[in-house]
């Protein structure tokens, strides 16, 4: 199955960011660090401790990660967001809750003309995060 994937990059603050979207939505995490990798040798001893590539996976949801190992200045804006399909009502509380902890509430959940709840916030780490149960889908 095709597949388009979120992949987030950070300043630094990747493994700290990945243990918290791992908390909030559980899962499996995988984090990889320069140091130990094959990579290891060709980069400054300064990033042993950065995130080469960190993964959640939880059915169906991936969320992949990284430090900006290129050195190019890393720029947040507003042309994306993480979007995040909720399987229940309880489940869309229960991330949006936890997820937008220490961070800014764009839209409250609530119950919008196209029959779902939907809400949106900046994450703590600055991320866009778009959250939405469809009231109307078929249960599984």
């Amino acid at each position: 199955m095709t597949q388009i994937n979120v992949y987030l990059t950070f300043d630094g603050n990747c493994a700290e960011a990945m243990n918290f979207y791992h908390q909030c939505l559980g899962g499996e995490l995988t984090v990889n660090k320069v140091a130990g990798s094959p990579a290891e040798q060709h980069c400054p001893a300064a990033m042993a401790d950065m995130v080469m590539h960190a993964n959640i996976i939880k059915d169906g949801l991936v969320l992949m990660a990284s430090d900006n190992l290129m050195g190019a200045e890393l720029k947040r804006g507003n042309a994306y967001a993480v979007s995040l399909n909720c399987s229940s009502e309880e489940e869309i509380n229960d991330f949006f809750n936890k997820l937008s902890a220490g961070g800014k509430v764009i839209s409250p959940l609530k119950e919008e003309f196209w029959g779902a709840i939907f809400g949106m916030f900046d994450d703590k780490f600055g991320i866009h995060w778009m959250v939405n149960f469809d009231k109307n889908q078929p249960a599984a």
